[in-house]
């Protein structure tokens, strides 16, 4: 008997050495970024079986194999659509400022979609003025409205619109909304859905958690868009859930979250539109890209500012958000300001902002002081010694959750959308961003930085070397862990 088990724990030893092999193996041939292929090594051979496991089910980027083959397949035609937009008389390369051009060229190259002018923006940053501007808009809708989001959270004005969107229907208008299934949890319990199927609303829960599917895709990939499109004429996108602020993760101790939409008409609201048809026919199956908008341009004060949409995430061109990001920083002469809740940068990112610092220009990072996560706010001061070595001024926000996401360049061009600075949004989630070359528009969203500074308290470095040994040692605790948050 003793020899049996001596045998059985014998091949058990080889089976597991062989199953490390293997993983190792694959985390190496798959060629990710060196940071994250030495996390994910230490976490295989430290933490013994669950090492391993936790790879197989969040290791690579696995959509699931019917997802990934109808992305795959879509992206051929999507790109023909795409590619029309090209001879819309008001994509205007020739009217882009210097500094737009590489991101013009990459997304036009990569994504075939062009930068787009005719569009008029209005920045919104408080969250009744987004919620009741939204109610406004669903309440003049004829024809469709189109909305997805992470979070649909029940409660206060969140569900005035869901009220809206049943008397939408009601009348006719047609209403399709795509919500992920773990940010939306909540709505998904509530009697909303109910209240929906029975007023016609047709509703989608985007990569469904059940335990069965972590074997057949990973289940942290999320549907992290933000998109609102009614009509076709008016889009919004940002970074703001479908949450009332006042009723929304009030006992986490980080205070209201804080946020920025951005309402928009113009060309580039087909181009949102055509994004949520991409996700629509990820999770459905059912194609429904919209028509080709007419591209008139009216005359207004910024009718020749162009926009660039940027989506990313599976199906799309790998690290295009990234890339934005460092085209877009690689061209600031004086300043930029960062807003993000999670920052968790890449190699590459990281070293581009110190690298800008170090050329003269004025870099501002703005963050939370505190965070709702409490492994990516230890790991986000990890990374706060080489930045304020560099010369990078970091602010602490602390009037709540700041969940703004954006990047303003020299007060003249900026991005802003759904894409918080971490690996979760570079590599795995669908996202979603626009880059704008509107000075005016610029200057409204560099305002509201400002005031997200006022709110701040400035990181003085001489005071940061002195924190504790204990801090220290948790800030590298998780910074090894930081390419896979």
């Amino acid at each position: 008997m003793e020899k049996l088990v001596q045998l059985f724990a014998l091949i058990s030893l080889v089976i597991y050495w062989i199953l490390v092999a293997g993983v190792t193996l694959r985390v190496v041939f798959k060629r990710k970024a060196v940071g994250v292929s030495l996390a994910w090594l230490m976490v295989i051979y430290i933490i013994p079986v669950v090492g391993v496991i936790c790879y197989l089910l969040f290791g690579e980027l696995n959509l699931g194999r019917k997802r990934a083959e109808r992305a795959k397949e879509m992206f051929g035609p999507y790109r023909e659509w795409f590619k029309q937009l090209h001879q819309c008389p008001s994509h205007k390369p020739e009217y882009l400022a210097k500094h737009m051009l590489p991101v013009h060229d990459l997304c036009s190259r990569r994504l075939s979609i062009p930068s787009l002018s005719g569009n008029t923006l209005s920045l919104q940053n408080s969250p009744n003025d987004i919620l009741l501007s939204i109610i406004d808009d669903i309440a003049s809708a004829k024809h469709s409205i189109q909305m997805e989001f992470y979070i649909w959270h029940p409660g206060g004005l969140a569900d005035s619109v869901a009220a809206s969107l049943i008397q939408a229907a009601k009348r006719g208008v047609e209403v399709k909304i795509l919500l992920d299934s773990a940010g939306s949890m909540r709505f998904f319990r509530s009697h909303w859905p109910e209240m929906f199927t029975t007023a016609g609303i047709e509703w989608v829960e985007a990569l469904a958690v059940t335990p069965l599917r972590m074997f057949f895709r990973r289940l942290d990939l999320r549907q992290h868009r933000k998109i609102i499109i009614i009509d076709d004429n008016v889009a919004y996108t940002g970074s703001m859930n479908l949450v009332d602020p006042r009723h929304f993760k009030t006992d986490a101790g980080v205070g209201q979250w804080i946020d920025v939409m951005v309402r928009i008409t113009g060309p580039n609201v087909a181009v949102l539109s055509s994004i949520h048809a991409w996700d629509w026919e990820v999770e459905s199956g059912k194609r429904a890209l919209p028509s080709l908008p007419e591209c008139s341009i009216e005359e207004h004060p910024h009718a020749h500012h162009a926009v660039q949409v940027i989506p990313s995430g599976p199906g799309m061109p790998e690290d295009i958000i990234q890339q934005v990001l460092i085209l877009t920083i690689n061209q600031a002469k004086e300043s930029i300001t960062i807003t993000t809740p999670y920052f968790v940068p890449s190699d590459h990112l990281l070293h581009t902002l110190k690298m800008t610092a170090y050329r003269g220009v004025r870099v501002e990072l703005i963050v939370p002081k505190v965070n709702d996560s409490i492994m990516v706010e230890w790991a986000s001061r990890a990374f706060f010694n080489d930045l304020l070595e560099a010369g990078v001024i970091i602010h602490r926000f602390t009037g709540g959750l700041l969940h703004t996401k954006s990047v303003v360049v020299d007060k003249k061009n900026c991005l802003i959308g759904t894409v918080n600075l971490d690996m979760r949004s570079l590599w795995l989630n669908f996202e979603v961003t626009l880059s704008v070359d509107d000075p005016e528009f610029t200057k409204q969203l560099s305002w509201i930085q400002d005031d997200y500074i006022k709110q701040s308290e400035p990181v003085d470095w001489e005071q940061w070397k002195k924190r504790s040994l204990l801090d220290r040692f948790i800030e590298r605790f998780f910074y090894m862990f930081s390419p896979l948050l």
